[in-house]
């Protein structure tokens, strides 16, 4: 797919620089190399944006590759989710899909290279005498007793883990770095465990499963990736994978850069944090409109254009910041605005009956599907007796500075007529439940004639028809925590406790213009004057469900 010209960073600054000196026989390969341990979020939606879009910038090559080393944390559900989200978003990727677990029989010959060298060995310590022994931060590490034992022992030792001659946590085995190292990435960090696990790939051919750190930069050099592109978390394990492809014949050498990971407030972008929001029910699946998951996103009505413009936006640094959501808001709202088709919904129902229109008598309205672009065409929205307005937009009484319809003054239907509101019925609680009117049928498009007496129209309000409209149903959204950084927590708190109780609101008994009927989920439209909203997946035949987007301009307060 085509791509305006992207915005330069210190990335495509050092990929310029690369290829000015011939390195890496001028290709670029980039990957994305997601976990299956989870649906992806906004925060994967930049390294996809950064990783597709540098391979298409540079006509070069983007494997998509998942880093598949944990069965337990795994399922196919993840895996076809992320590459939903990956076409979704408008990227292709080199080849066929790729899994790390495809190279687990090279792998496995490599930590054999490393055991021949000397420079791997077969640990006995529980897991949890090896964390004891790696000290921490200010404390250095101590070997562990098994750490000279003979190349022999430890290759018919490795040889008992990969046979199944070995319990769970039992052994691993361990790379020979440095136990007083000041970066703990290598205090001999592990190499290989044992899982018992069937693989979603590979069966049950093993029960000794790579750690990520191990399979990581050497999936990488197994691929030729030439620009090795994570975020900064990752930045104090590089030294450990510079050593695994400098001390194996894998062939290749990637390099490694780091860039800050994407962090939004009022949100949480940790899979762990997400699948518990999941699990414990406080949303309806990965997928939920509140959820930041790029599937949620979709289902609540975001464009891969928006995103896609809003990680341009965001930027490639190496600088830690947050971005306000009001920007991720911003990009959708100015992509509907310019390419939603426009509707009518009322969503609080208020009747009112049109006292000198004809019994039985229909009139199609036209009306533009969008006001700013005549290309779009137009829609007929059909007019009859008894119409819905929304009962925000009628008072028995207001002050001048009310824009909408008020006992004895007029307004103007939207594409439609002018009424003026003579009487009201009201239920036994004193609730009005009907407003009743009379139209001028003189003026369809234009303004009245003679405004003696009458006074200037108060505004103009929406409106659908009460026997032709469709009833659905309407969920708003808010923020899902009440707080700009829901991770941080007062001691005996979780993040769970600022979940805002609030974010969700179902409207029944609404009702839409009938042009909508038979749409399909994901259709986006303006509902005017009230915001954008999308078609859900649960829609159906006979009542319509749309998921609020967002809304017309920002409605939430900066953080100070």
């Amino acid at each position: 797919m085509s791509e305006t010209k992207a915005p330069s960073n210190f990335i495509r600054q050092i990929i310029d620089r690369d290829l000015a000196e011939g390195k890496n026989d001028g290709q670029v390969v980039t990957r994305f190399p997601p976990e299956p341990n989870g649906y992806l979020h906004i925060g994967h939606a930049k390294s996809i944006c950064l990783n597709f879009g540098i391979a298409e910038s540079y006509q070069g090559a983007c494997n998509l590759r998942f880093d598949d080393t944990n069965p337990e944390k795994e399922e196919d559900e993840y895996i076809q989710s992320i590459q939903r989200d990956v076409e979704w978003l408008g990227f292709e990727w080199s080849g066929e899909v790729r899994f790390a677990s495809n190279y687990f029989d090279r792998l496995y010959e490599l930590a054999v290279e490393l055991i021949e060298k000397g420079l791997a060995y077969v640990d006995s310590l529980s897991p949890e005498q090896i964390a004891e022994y790696r000290g921490n931060f200010t404390t250095p590490g101590k070997e562990s007793p098994y750490r000279e034992r003979s190349v022999e022992e430890n290759l018919a030792l490795f040889e008992k883990m990969r046979a199944n001659e070995m319990d769970e946590g039992e052994a691993v085995l361990r790379a020979k770095i440095d136990m007083q190292s000041p970066n703990i990435n290598l205090r001999d960090p592990i190499l290989y465990r044992i899982r018992k696990k069937v693989h979603h790939q590979t069966g049950d051919k093993w029960v000794i499963y790579p750690m990520y750190d191990f399979t990581h930069p050497l999936s990488d050099a197994i691929e030729g990736i030439t620009h090795s592109l994570c975020t900064l978390e990752f930045e104090d394990h590089r030294p450990f994978y510079d050593w695994v492809v400098a001390n194996t014949s894998v062939g290749a050498t990637p390099r490694q850069y780091e860039f800050a990971r994407l962090n939004l407030n009022y949100t949480v972008t940790s899979k762990r944090k997400l699948k518990q929001l999941v699990d414990e029910g406080h949303v309806d699946g990965w997928d939920d409109p509140r959820m930041p998951t790029i599937s949620g996103l979709r289902r609540r009505g975001y464009t891969p254009a928006s995103i896609r413009h809003f990680c341009e936006s965001v930027g490639v640094s190496r600088a830690d910041s947050v971005v306000d959501m009001a920007m991720l808001e911003a990009a959708i709202r100015d992509d509907l605005n310019q390419h939603a088709p426009r509707a009518m919904c009322v969503m609080n129902p208020l009747r009112l009956v049109i006292e000198n229109w004809e019994e039985g008598k229909e009139e199609s309205l036209t009306a533009p599907v969008h006001p700013q672009n005549e290309t779009m065409g137009s829609r007929q929205v059909p007019m009859t007796r008894e119409v819905f307005i929304d009962q925000d937009d009628f008072r028995e009484e207001a002050n001048k500075k009310f824009k909408r319809l008020v006992l004895g003054d007029r307004v103007r239907l939207r594409y439609g007529y002018v009424v003026r509101a003579t009487d009201v019925v009201k239920d036994e609680k004193g609730e009005v439940v009907e407003v009743r009117c009379v139209y001028d049928p003189e003026t369809l498009g234009k303004n009245p004639e003679n405004d003696e007496g009458q006074g200037k129209l108060r505004g103009v309000i929406h409106w659908v028809s009460a026997s032709k409209g469709l009833p659905c149903e309407v969920r708003l959204y808010d923020r899902l925590f009440t707080v700009a950084n829901p991770g941080k927590t007062e001691e005996g708190q979780t993040f769970q406790d600022n979940i805002n109780p609030e974010s969700l609101k179902v409207l029944n008994g609404c009702w839409v213009e009938p042009g909508l009927r038979g749409v399909l989920p994901e259709i986006r439209y303006q509902f005017e004057r009230e915001g954008y909203f999308c078609v859900d997946k649960s829609s159906s035949e006979d009542m319509l469900v749309f998921n609020q987007t967002v809304g017309l301009r920002e409605s939430w307060p900066k953080d100070n």
